[in-house]
């Protein structure tokens, strides 16, 4: 017989028994609780190494280099023969205004080669920019004004010290004359880094010193708002319809099983739904945010369903005994009595389903919203992109200047992320009721 079934085993024995029994117990809770610790700190490690990698590449994107200029609009070259109209201002060669600013603050440099070298310390879109301080106020010809123009890119990064100043000189896109101009602008105090108003008011350019996510914001916005418009609606009432009026048979339970099935299903799949029917038997506008939020919508009406189907069953069923002993109808009972008490559920569920919405990506480039579009859109079926599309775009981009865009849009939307999330809690608490 063993010694646990042994009848002449003494109480002292028994306790010893019992206290390792106790030792092995509590030191095996020990241990799963500092397993779970572990687990919880690599995780916050892995998330706040995420973010420092997201931030530190990306907050150089909220600053861009500029160089200050003495800029002579001069009548002879913006209106040569007096003509001040719109059209005629728009034609005229503002880069010439920018090569006679550079040579007059480098009068030393000679020859048509050593000009562009210098030319080239100035972004492109510079002339642009004249261009639209002239049309905006053409009092400013034949004046000269100090200005703050936009660098290179590769002025930009050499600032920010994405470029060794100490390599070979065919190693980095600065020659060394060009290095000894920028050297001199900034011992001058021309060239500065200031706040990049161009990356949170332009559109989409070729050039990284002069993209902007506006008009990917924008077409996010409009595509989020008809989104909301389509889905809360369309999803309340199914939620309410399956919850409260629809009879328990074997049709109601077919669709309960294939809304559940279709919040897991991958959302490339409704990009390419989109593309079928929308697009290709609807005949809508391609890369527009009407179709984009059609896409999106039949994306998040399972999650707001599911969301509010539970926050319909979490309502006590004496309320709704209580309604219908005092008379109300069925549709009274819901609508003044169980609706108000599961709104806060419905509320979250549909914020959390615009934030899924938000970042997808694989619908939307399915739907043609991919290209590259330089206007602001200003309607549901103007061409446009999304955030997440701009930023694919930019991380596909073989520019150094992009990376920090790409960064810098992530933090963008992480921000928007956050702000809806944060307004979840506010509307769940705003609406919460207690009973």
């Amino acid at each position: 017989m063993s010694n646990t079934n042994n009848p002449r085993r003494t109480a002292a024995e028994t306790q010893a028994i019992v206290a390792r029994s106790l030792k092995r117990r509590y030191w095996a809770e020990r241990r799963f609780r500092l397993y779970g610790l572990a687990a919880v700190c690599a995780g916050m490690a892995f998330l706040f190494y995420l973010f420092f990698v997201i931030f530190s590449n990306g907050l150089g994107a909220f600053r861009q280099t500029q160089l200050r200029l003495a800029i002579h609009f001069d009548p002879a070259v913006i209106a040569p023969d007096g003509n001040r109209d719109i059209d005629a201002l728009r034609a005229a060669d503002y880069q010439a205004l920018i090569r006679a600013a550079l040579k007059s603050r480098f009068p030393a440099v000679e020859g048509r080669a050593a000009s562009r070298e210098l030319s080239r310390l100035v972004s492109g879109s510079a002339a642009f920019d004249l261009q639209q301080r002239v049309i905006g106020d053409p009092g400013v010809i034949g004046t000269v004004e100090d200005l703050w123009v936009l660098a290179s890119d590769a002025v930009d990064l050499l600032k920010k010290g994405h470029i060794d100043r100490g390599i070979p000189e065919d190693e980095r896109p600065l020659s060394d004359a060009q290095l000894s101009w920028v050297e001199q602008l900034e011992a001058d105090g021309a060239l500065a880094l200031k706040f990049n108003t161009t990356f949170l008011t332009g559109g989409d350019s070729r050039e990284p010193e002069k993209a902007g996510i506006r008009g990917a914001v924008v077409g996010s916005f409009l595509t989020l708002m008809l989104t909301l418009l389509l889905s809360f609606p369309l999803g309340v009432a199914t939620a309410i319809y399956l919850e409260e009026f629809a009879v328990r048979n074997r049709w109601t339970d077919i669709i309960e099983v294939n809304i559940n099935n279709l919040a897991a299903v991958p959302s490339i799949v409704f990009g390419l739904l989109g593309l079928a029917v929308f697009i290709g038997f609807f005949g809508l506008p391609r890369s527009a945010p009407l179709v984009g939020a059609l896409v999106l919508t039949l994306l998040t009406l399972p999650t707001i369903i599911i969301a509010s189907r539970a926050a319909l069953k979490a309502v006590p069923p004496s309320i709704r005994e209580a309604a219908l002993g005092m008379g109300a109808s069925r549709i009274q009972m819901v609508a003044h009595h169980v609706l108000p008490l599961a709104m806060p559920g419905m509320l979250t569920g549909t914020i959390i389903g615009m934030a899924r919405a938000l970042g997808e990506s694989a619908p939307l480039l399915m739907i043609g919203m991919v290209a590259f579009i330089v206007d602001i859109p200003t309607g549901f079926t103007d061409a446009a992109t999304a955030l997440p599309v701009q930023i694919f775009l930019w991380s596909d981009s073989p520019e150094r200047g992009f990376m920090e865009k790409t960064s810098g849009a992530i933090i963008v939307l992480l921000a928007f992320l956050v702000v809806m999330n944060t307004a979840a809690v506010i509307l769940r608490k705003r609406f919460e009721r207690r009973w």
